[in-house]
């Protein structure tokens, strides 16, 4: 009953602070430019309290997700002072944005200070070797620091990895800085292939047996396999842990049939795994000390790297290469908020959320901030508004997709609940 409770209260708050603060960019942009705000709203549906002050409602509704600001002129157009619709168009923008970069801006905040506060700094300088890898083979020793590699500055160590995955185990050149000397090698990257289906079964601390999302073009997914199976045995071997899953696909030769549970029935799959090529120098890299200054600068690019992955992820959304099964709406979220077992993980959780949402609330997509955004561009380029009927009949249209859109999504949350 107390994991339940404690559970209850992170998400809630963790809910209804990113909502809050939203809806704050929104009303406090809204109140800088003078506007007549009827309503202040977090959640949806029933009123549970509210109170009025001067001409603003504050209210606190049933269903946590979301929230809204209200304004006079802003679903119909009015001329009366105060008005939305009566502002310039920049004016506008600025407070439909308001709400999506408050999010984003808290989101890239907190991360800067989790890693500057709580972060492991890893150099680029080498502390050692593997001597029948690319790294040594080419000449590289300890102590050596790599500062470039293809041309390419290097601030984290993270940073070698994405090139060297990128290489496809061609060529690269790698630049170091050895004591007082500026070296530069040839270094072939190191290939190891390692065995997959294509399916994850959640993060290293959290995972199971059962499958959390299937890729794309995988073997799991052109045999059948679906989210939410779970894993009973491999090659007639039983499964108890995730650990024993990777083994079996990893020591598999050839074809392997894979015994997965489906609402209670037990079903059968043959399929062969794919084997995916990785690509190392072979080096592990030092420890840099604790300084301000190396705060402040580990903590800079690992939120550069943090932010760009998110929006990396969007784009590859629209591109296909990510599929609407691997979205997570709010029954997903709760779970993985609930799930937090330290303060550290709730904080970076917090964070990923909100730069989440903040990234996509500003998305061109009629009904989110972005598709408003989009109209008022619109407007500016006709220097006329649309005609008000249109402009609602994009916005429910907008409306009616997201709605269809979160619920496939939220049965996907719970089927991998289940």
């Amino acid at each position: 009953m107390i994991g339940f409770l404690v559970s209850a209260i992170k998400i809630i708050f963790v809910l209804g602070f990113l909502v809050l603060i939203h809806e704050g960019g929104h009303f406090l942009v809204a109140k800088l430019f003078k506007v007549h705000v009827n309503e202040f709203s977090i959640g949806f549906g029933k009123e549970l309290f509210s109170r009025k002050k001067k001409e603003t409602k504050y209210s606190i509704r049933m269903i946590p997700f979301g929230g809204y600001v209200s304004m006079l002129g802003e679903e119909e157009r009015s001329d009366k002072e105060g008005s939305f619709s009566e502002l310039s168009i920049p004016k506008r923008i600025a407070i439909v944005a308001a709400g999506g970069l408050v999010n984003i801006v808290f989101g890239i905040t907190v991360y800067f200070l989790l890693v500057a506060v709580a972060g492991n700094f890893y150099s680029t300088k080498v502390d050692t070797l593997k001597e029948d890898y690319g790294a040594y083979i080419a000449g590289i020793r300890e102590g050596d620091e790599i500062v470039k590699v293809d041309g390419k500055k290097i601030h984290l160590y993270t940073d070698i990895r994405e090139i060297l995955q990128k290489s496809e185990g061609r060529e690269i050149t790698v630049d170091v800085k050895r004591k007082d000397e500026n070296l530069q090698f040839k270094v072939t990257p190191t290939e190891e292939k390692t065995k997959n289906i294509g399916i994850y079964l959640g993060t290293e601390d959290q995972a199971s047996t059962k499958i959390e999302y299937i890729y794309k073009d995988s073997p799991a997914k052109s045999v059948g396999i679906k989210v939410g199976d779970n894993v009973k045995r491999i090659n007639n071997k039983e499964i108890t842990n995730y650990n024993e899953i990777i083994e079996e696909i990893e020591n598999s030769d050839g074809e392997i049939e894979v015994i997965v549970e489906r609402n209670g029935e037990e079903k059968s799959f043959k399929l062969t795994p794919t084997e995916v090529s990785d690509y190392y120098l072979g080096t592990t890299f030092k420890e840099d000390d604790k300084s301000i200054l190396n705060r402040l600068y580990y903590s800079f690019w690992e939120t550069k790297d943090f932010g760009f992955a998110l929006i990396d992820n969007v784009k590859q959304l629209f591109t296909g290469n990510i599929s609407t099964d691997q979205l997570m709406g709010p029954v997903g979220i709760s779970k993985t908020v609930a799930g937090t077992s330290n303060i550290r993980d709730f904080i970076y959780l917090m964070a990923l959320i909100s730069l989440s949402l903040g990234i996509t609330n500003l998305l061109p997509f009629p009904a989110l901030d972005g598709g408003k955004i989009l109209l008022l561009i619109i407007e500016a380029i006709r220097r006329k508004p649309l005609k008000e009927n249109t402009e609602i009949a994009i916005q429910m249209l907008g409306f009616s997709l997201l709605i269809l859109l979160s619920i496939y999504v939220s049965y996907n949350d719970i089927i991998r609940i289940i």
